[in-house]
Protein backbone atom coordinates (compact mmCIF):
# COMPACT_ATOMS: atom_id res chain seq x y z
CA UNK A 1 0.00 0.00 0.00
CA UNK A 2 1.69 3.14 -1.17
CA UNK A 3 2.46 5.98 2.05
CA UNK A 4 0.54 8.82 1.83
CA UNK A 5 2.26 12.09 2.62
CA UNK A 6 0.69 15.22 4.28
CA UNK A 7 1.73 18.87 5.47
CA UNK A 8 0.53 21.08 8.25
CA UNK A 9 -1.65 24.20 6.70
CA UNK A 10 -0.83 27.20 8.95
CA UNK A 11 -3.56 29.00 7.68
CA UNK A 12 -6.39 26.42 7.75
CA UNK A 13 -4.59 24.66 10.82
CA UNK A 14 -4.90 21.63 9.33
CA UNK A 15 -2.89 18.96 7.51
CA UNK A 16 -4.09 18.64 4.01
CA UNK A 17 -2.96 15.51 1.64
CA UNK A 18 0.30 16.15 -0.48
CA UNK A 19 -0.47 16.13 -4.08
CA UNK A 20 2.46 16.01 -6.75
CA UNK A 21 1.86 16.36 -10.61
CA UNK A 22 3.90 13.73 -13.14
CA UNK A 23 6.19 16.00 -14.08
CA UNK A 24 7.65 16.56 -10.30
CA UNK A 25 7.60 12.75 -9.23
CA UNK A 26 9.96 12.08 -12.61
CA UNK A 27 12.25 14.97 -11.87
CA UNK A 28 12.70 13.58 -8.15
CA UNK A 29 13.66 10.51 -9.74
CA UNK A 30 15.59 11.43 -12.00
CA UNK A 31 17.72 13.40 -9.84
CA UNK A 32 17.55 10.53 -7.39
CA UNK A 33 18.72 8.40 -10.34
CA UNK A 34 21.66 10.84 -11.05
CA UNK A 35 23.25 10.98 -7.83
CA UNK A 36 23.11 7.67 -7.42
CA UNK A 37 24.81 6.88 -10.71
CA UNK A 38 27.42 10.03 -9.52
CA UNK A 39 27.96 7.39 -6.64
CA UNK A 40 28.04 4.60 -8.21
CA UNK A 41 30.97 6.27 -10.79
CA UNK A 42 32.78 7.50 -8.15
CA UNK A 43 32.99 4.25 -6.11
CA UNK A 44 34.24 2.40 -8.82
CA UNK A 45 36.60 4.82 -10.27
CA UNK A 46 37.99 4.77 -6.32
CA UNK A 47 37.77 1.13 -6.59
CA UNK A 48 40.18 0.71 -9.94
CA UNK A 49 42.09 3.00 -8.46
CA UNK A 50 43.29 2.01 -5.34
CA UNK A 51 41.78 -2.10 -6.11
CA UNK A 52 42.62 -4.40 -9.17
CA UNK A 53 40.45 -6.15 -10.98
CA UNK A 54 40.60 -9.67 -11.17
CA UNK A 55 41.83 -9.02 -14.83
CA UNK A 56 44.44 -7.08 -13.73
CA UNK A 57 45.26 -9.49 -11.37
CA UNK A 58 45.30 -11.87 -14.08
CA UNK A 59 47.09 -10.02 -16.37
CA UNK A 60 50.16 -8.69 -13.66
CA UNK A 61 50.57 -12.42 -12.95
CA UNK A 62 50.86 -13.42 -16.75
CA UNK A 63 53.42 -10.66 -17.25
CA UNK A 64 55.37 -11.54 -14.22
CA UNK A 65 55.74 -15.06 -15.27
CA UNK A 66 56.63 -13.79 -19.04
CA UNK A 67 59.32 -11.29 -17.31
CA UNK A 68 60.88 -14.75 -15.51
CA UNK A 69 60.41 -16.76 -18.48
CA UNK A 70 62.25 -14.29 -20.73
CA UNK A 71 65.10 -14.16 -17.95
CA UNK A 72 65.50 -17.58 -17.70
CA UNK A 73 65.27 -17.67 -21.60
CA UNK A 74 68.53 -15.53 -21.45
CA UNK A 75 70.12 -17.34 -18.89
CA UNK A 76 70.26 -20.66 -21.43
CA UNK A 77 71.26 -18.56 -23.82
CA UNK A 78 74.42 -17.66 -21.77
CA UNK A 79 75.22 -21.44 -21.09
CA UNK A 80 74.32 -22.14 -25.27
CA UNK A 81 76.60 -18.56 -25.86
CA UNK A 82 79.48 -20.89 -23.41
CA UNK A 83 78.78 -24.41 -25.01
CA UNK A 84 79.12 -22.96 -28.53
CA UNK A 85 82.12 -20.69 -27.99
CA UNK A 86 83.85 -24.02 -26.65
CA UNK A 87 83.05 -25.67 -29.79
CA UNK A 88 84.47 -23.54 -32.30
CA UNK A 89 87.43 -23.27 -30.24
CA UNK A 90 87.83 -26.94 -30.70
CA UNK A 91 86.63 -26.81 -34.72
CA UNK A 92 89.62 -23.69 -35.04
CA UNK A 93 92.62 -25.01 -32.96
CA UNK A 94 91.74 -29.08 -32.54
CA UNK A 95 89.83 -30.40 -35.56
CA UNK A 96 91.03 -27.92 -38.26
CA UNK A 97 94.23 -28.00 -36.81
CA UNK A 98 94.79 -31.53 -37.57
CA UNK A 99 93.27 -31.41 -41.28
CA UNK A 100 95.38 -28.58 -41.88
CA UNK A 101 92.41 -25.93 -43.08
CA UNK A 102 92.79 -22.62 -41.94
CA UNK A 103 90.33 -21.45 -39.02
CA UNK A 104 87.19 -19.58 -40.09
CA UNK A 105 87.61 -15.92 -39.56
CA UNK A 106 86.11 -14.19 -36.91
CA UNK A 107 84.35 -11.75 -38.86
CA UNK A 108 82.53 -14.48 -40.28
CA UNK A 109 81.52 -15.94 -36.96
CA UNK A 110 80.76 -13.06 -35.44
CA UNK A 111 78.06 -12.22 -37.46
CA UNK A 112 75.13 -9.22 -37.86
CA UNK A 113 71.52 -9.23 -37.33
CA UNK A 114 69.09 -7.24 -38.46
CA UNK A 115 68.51 -3.36 -37.58
CA UNK A 116 65.44 -1.79 -35.61
CA UNK A 117 63.10 -2.27 -38.50
CA UNK A 118 63.30 -6.29 -38.30
CA UNK A 119 61.46 -5.80 -34.99
CA UNK A 120 59.24 -3.21 -35.13
CA UNK A 121 56.28 -5.56 -34.33
CA UNK A 122 57.84 -5.89 -30.77
CA UNK A 123 57.88 -2.09 -30.07
CA UNK A 124 56.23 0.35 -28.05
CA UNK A 125 55.29 -2.31 -24.99
CA UNK A 126 56.34 -2.37 -21.63
CA UNK A 127 58.49 -4.57 -22.00
CA UNK A 128 59.42 -3.91 -25.84
CA UNK A 129 63.65 -3.78 -25.05
CA UNK A 130 63.80 -7.05 -23.03
CA UNK A 131 61.92 -8.40 -26.28
CA UNK A 132 64.17 -6.99 -28.82
CA UNK A 133 67.11 -7.57 -27.08
CA UNK A 134 66.28 -11.45 -26.06
CA UNK A 135 64.73 -11.72 -29.76
CA UNK A 136 68.45 -10.43 -31.35
CA UNK A 137 70.39 -12.42 -29.32
CA UNK A 138 68.25 -15.41 -30.29
CA UNK A 139 68.42 -14.60 -34.19
CA UNK A 140 72.62 -14.24 -33.65
CA UNK A 141 72.76 -17.50 -32.37
CA UNK A 142 71.18 -18.82 -34.98
CA UNK A 143 73.52 -17.87 -37.57
CA UNK A 144 76.56 -18.90 -35.52
CA UNK A 145 74.66 -22.00 -35.27
CA UNK A 146 74.10 -22.12 -38.97
CA UNK A 147 77.60 -20.99 -39.74
CA UNK A 148 79.05 -23.90 -37.01
CA UNK A 149 77.15 -26.61 -38.46
CA UNK A 150 78.30 -25.62 -42.06
CA UNK A 151 81.64 -25.90 -40.72
CA UNK A 152 80.83 -29.59 -39.67
CA UNK A 153 79.46 -30.49 -42.84
CA UNK A 154 83.51 -29.06 -44.20
CA UNK A 155 84.86 -31.21 -41.35
CA UNK A 156 83.19 -34.54 -41.62
CA UNK A 157 83.84 -34.24 -46.10
CA UNK A 158 87.52 -33.84 -44.74
CA UNK A 159 87.17 -36.66 -42.93
CA UNK A 160 85.99 -38.71 -45.29
CA UNK A 161 89.35 -37.59 -47.28
CA UNK A 162 91.82 -38.26 -44.47
CA UNK A 163 92.55 -41.86 -45.25
CA UNK A 164 93.15 -40.65 -48.60
CA UNK A 165 95.05 -37.80 -47.12
CA UNK A 166 97.32 -39.59 -44.83
CA UNK A 167 98.04 -42.02 -47.64
CA UNK A 168 99.35 -39.13 -49.93
CA UNK A 169 101.53 -37.23 -46.96
CA UNK A 170 105.13 -38.10 -47.28
CA UNK A 171 105.59 -40.12 -44.25
CA UNK A 172 108.83 -42.38 -44.99
CA UNK A 173 112.41 -41.93 -45.08
CA UNK A 174 112.79 -42.06 -49.44
CA UNK A 175 115.37 -44.74 -48.60
CA UNK A 176 116.24 -47.90 -46.35
CA UNK A 177 117.43 -46.21 -43.45
CA UNK A 178 116.36 -48.19 -39.91
CA UNK A 179 120.42 -47.60 -38.49
CA UNK A 180 119.53 -43.75 -39.37
CA UNK A 181 123.58 -44.08 -40.57
CA UNK A 182 122.26 -42.68 -44.44
CA UNK A 183 121.49 -39.17 -42.94
CA UNK A 184 124.59 -37.11 -44.51
CA UNK A 185 123.40 -33.38 -44.38
CA UNK A 186 119.87 -31.54 -42.61
CA UNK A 187 117.60 -28.74 -43.75
CA UNK A 188 119.07 -25.37 -42.99
CA UNK A 189 121.95 -23.15 -43.49
CA UNK A 190 124.82 -25.57 -45.02
CA UNK A 191 128.86 -25.18 -46.48
CA UNK A 192 128.32 -25.74 -50.15
CA UNK A 193 130.38 -27.88 -51.10
CA UNK A 194 131.85 -26.16 -54.39
CA UNK A 195 131.29 -22.22 -53.23
CA UNK A 196 132.61 -22.98 -49.48
CA UNK A 197 130.21 -20.54 -48.81
CA UNK A 198 126.92 -20.53 -46.32
CA UNK A 199 124.33 -21.54 -48.24
CA UNK A 200 120.22 -22.57 -47.25
CA UNK A 201 120.09 -26.64 -47.80
CA UNK A 202 116.11 -26.78 -48.24
CA UNK A 203 116.46 -30.69 -48.02
CA UNK A 204 118.01 -33.80 -46.58
CA UNK A 205 120.88 -36.10 -48.04
CA UNK A 206 120.69 -39.33 -47.60
CA UNK A 207 123.94 -40.61 -48.46
CA UNK A 208 124.52 -44.66 -49.89
CA UNK A 209 125.82 -46.66 -52.91
CA UNK A 210 124.95 -46.14 -55.93
CA UNK A 211 122.23 -47.92 -57.04
CA UNK A 212 120.42 -47.99 -54.07
CA UNK A 213 116.55 -47.43 -54.28
CA UNK A 214 114.82 -44.64 -53.99
CA UNK A 215 111.02 -45.12 -52.69
CA UNK A 216 108.17 -42.62 -53.16
CA UNK A 217 107.15 -41.15 -49.43
CA UNK A 218 103.34 -41.31 -50.35
CA UNK A 219 100.82 -41.93 -52.98
CA UNK A 220 100.93 -39.61 -55.72
CA UNK A 221 101.14 -38.70 -59.12
CA UNK A 222 104.53 -38.02 -61.18
CA UNK A 223 104.54 -34.49 -62.29
CA UNK A 224 108.18 -33.83 -63.47
CA UNK A 225 110.72 -36.20 -64.60
CA UNK A 226 113.81 -34.42 -65.86
CA UNK A 227 117.09 -35.78 -67.00
CA UNK A 228 120.01 -33.52 -66.57
CA UNK A 229 123.70 -32.98 -65.98
CA UNK A 230 123.26 -29.74 -63.78
CA UNK A 231 121.95 -28.71 -60.85
CA UNK A 232 119.77 -31.63 -58.84
CA UNK A 233 120.67 -33.70 -62.10
CA UNK A 234 118.16 -36.47 -62.83
CA UNK A 235 115.36 -36.06 -60.93
CA UNK A 236 111.54 -36.65 -60.25
CA UNK A 237 109.28 -34.59 -58.27
CA UNK A 238 105.79 -36.04 -57.05
CA UNK A 239 102.32 -34.20 -56.16
CA UNK A 240 101.13 -36.24 -53.21
CA UNK A 241 97.68 -33.57 -53.29
CA UNK A 242 96.60 -31.96 -50.32
CA UNK A 243 99.29 -29.00 -51.07
CA UNK A 244 102.06 -31.47 -50.37
CA UNK A 245 105.14 -32.36 -53.31
CA UNK A 246 108.24 -33.97 -52.59
CA UNK A 247 111.39 -34.06 -55.19
CA UNK A 248 114.43 -37.02 -55.47
CA UNK A 249 117.41 -35.66 -57.31
CA UNK A 250 120.79 -36.99 -58.19
CA UNK A 251 119.18 -40.11 -59.42
CA UNK A 252 121.27 -42.60 -61.85
CA UNK A 253 118.09 -44.16 -62.72
CA UNK A 254 113.97 -43.28 -63.33
CA UNK A 255 112.05 -45.56 -63.17
CA UNK A 256 108.50 -43.85 -63.56
CA UNK A 257 107.35 -41.69 -66.07
CA UNK A 258 105.10 -38.29 -66.24
CA UNK A 259 101.57 -38.86 -65.50
CA UNK A 260 102.06 -42.05 -63.70
CA UNK A 261 100.31 -42.85 -60.48
CA UNK A 262 102.94 -44.55 -57.80
CA UNK A 263 102.26 -45.63 -54.35
CA UNK A 264 103.75 -44.95 -51.03
CA UNK A 265 106.81 -47.46 -50.64
CA UNK A 266 107.11 -48.25 -54.40
CA UNK A 267 110.50 -47.70 -56.13
CA UNK A 268 110.36 -44.72 -58.30
CA UNK A 269 114.33 -44.80 -58.95
CA UNK A 270 117.95 -45.13 -58.05
CA UNK A 271 120.62 -43.51 -55.93
CA UNK A 272 123.67 -41.61 -58.13
CA UNK A 273 125.40 -38.61 -58.17
CA UNK A 274 124.37 -36.51 -61.10
CA UNK A 275 124.21 -32.96 -61.93
CA UNK A 276 125.79 -30.46 -59.30
CA UNK A 277 126.83 -33.65 -56.46
CA UNK A 278 130.06 -34.15 -54.99
CA UNK A 279 129.45 -37.19 -53.79
CA UNK A 280 126.50 -40.60 -55.11
CA UNK A 281 123.41 -39.32 -52.48
CA UNK A 282 119.61 -38.31 -52.68
CA UNK A 283 118.94 -34.89 -52.47
CA UNK A 284 115.41 -35.27 -50.79
CA UNK A 285 112.70 -32.12 -50.40
CA UNK A 286 109.55 -31.41 -49.17
CA UNK A 287 107.34 -28.84 -50.35
CA UNK A 288 104.15 -27.75 -48.73
CA UNK A 289 101.59 -25.11 -50.39
CA UNK A 290 104.59 -24.36 -52.63
CA UNK A 291 106.96 -23.96 -49.91
CA UNK A 292 110.11 -25.96 -48.89
CA UNK A 293 109.60 -27.05 -45.62
CA UNK A 294 112.29 -29.34 -43.38
CA UNK A 295 111.31 -33.19 -44.51
CA UNK A 296 112.41 -34.65 -41.09
CA UNK A 297 108.71 -33.77 -39.84
CA UNK A 298 107.71 -36.02 -42.18
CA UNK A 299 109.14 -39.52 -40.89
CA UNK A 300 106.62 -40.41 -38.24
CA UNK A 301 105.54 -43.65 -40.28
CA UNK A 302 108.94 -44.84 -39.74
CA UNK A 303 110.54 -43.97 -36.60
CA UNK A 304 109.91 -44.05 -32.89
CA UNK A 305 110.18 -41.26 -30.66
CA UNK A 306 113.91 -41.87 -29.83
CA UNK A 307 114.49 -42.74 -33.33
CA UNK A 308 113.35 -38.99 -34.34
CA UNK A 309 115.18 -37.60 -31.74
CA UNK A 310 118.40 -38.79 -32.69
CA UNK A 311 117.75 -38.25 -36.14
CA UNK A 312 116.77 -34.74 -35.37
CA UNK A 313 120.52 -34.41 -33.97
CA UNK A 314 121.96 -35.82 -37.15
CA UNK A 315 120.64 -33.59 -39.23
CA UNK A 316 121.14 -30.45 -36.98
CA UNK A 317 124.62 -31.03 -37.55
CA UNK A 318 126.08 -27.56 -39.62
CA UNK A 319 128.59 -29.41 -41.65
CA UNK A 320 128.57 -29.50 -45.32
CA UNK A 321 126.24 -30.93 -47.95
CA UNK A 322 126.67 -33.05 -50.72
CA UNK A 323 124.97 -30.29 -53.30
Amino acid sequence: MRREKYHYNPHTLRYEKVNRSVPEILLRVFGFLSVAFLFSVMIVALAYTFFESPKEKELKRELSQMEFKYKMLNKKMDRMDEVLAGLEKRDDNIYRAIFEAEPIPETIRQVGVGGNEQYEDLQNYDNSELMINTSKRLDKLSKKLYIQSKSYDKINKMINNKKEMLASIPAIQPVSNKNLSRLASGYGYRIDPIYKTSKMHSGLDFAAPRGTEIYATGDAEVVDVNRSHRGYGNYIILEHGFGYETMYAHLSAIKVKRGEQVNRGEVIGEMGNTGKSTGTHLHYEVHKDNKKVDPINYFFNDLTPKEYEKMRAIASRHGQSLD
